[in-house]
């Protein structure tokens, strides 16, 4: 066999050694995972706030039903949320990417919060 044809299968076998494994199809995208990150800690931010305010009561249970309706809202189950977690925790490079689009929905949601309600279009006549 020529050096050429010996290079060219360490090069193919070189891409495919690389080549990523596929992502499991209970592990959510990150598009999706990065969503309900972010409804899960604006859910926590307003226990936070509400258990602060409402000292006589112990919320803790409601905290996880508060987490159940984000699960709920998402079509997504608690499993399926702790396992993705679990699988992007021990991707470093994924998880900074999902942390990252995490950032950047909590920016634009600021952004929003600050510019009002949109304004009513008035129909011309």
């Amino acid at each position: 066999m020529s050096m050429r044809g010996i290079l060219m299968i360490l090069i193919v076998v070189g891409l495919f050694a690389c080549k990523s494994k596929p992502i499991n199809k209970n592990i959510l995208p990150i598009n999706t995972m990065k969503l309900v990150m972010w409804d899960i800690l604006k859910a926590d931010e307003w226990y936070t706030q509400t258990a602060i305010r409402d000292t006589l009561h112990k919320r803790l249970d409601e905290n996880f039903q508060i987490y159940e309706q984000v699960y709920k809202i998402h079509h997504i189950t608690k499993q399926q949320f702790y396992s993705s977690y679990k699988f992007y925790e021990t991707h470093p490079d994924q998880f900074k990417t999902l942390i990252d689009s995490v950032i950047a929905v909590g920016d634009r949601d600021k952004v929003i919060e600050k510019s009002g309600p949109a304004p009513i279009p008035k129909n011309p006549k």
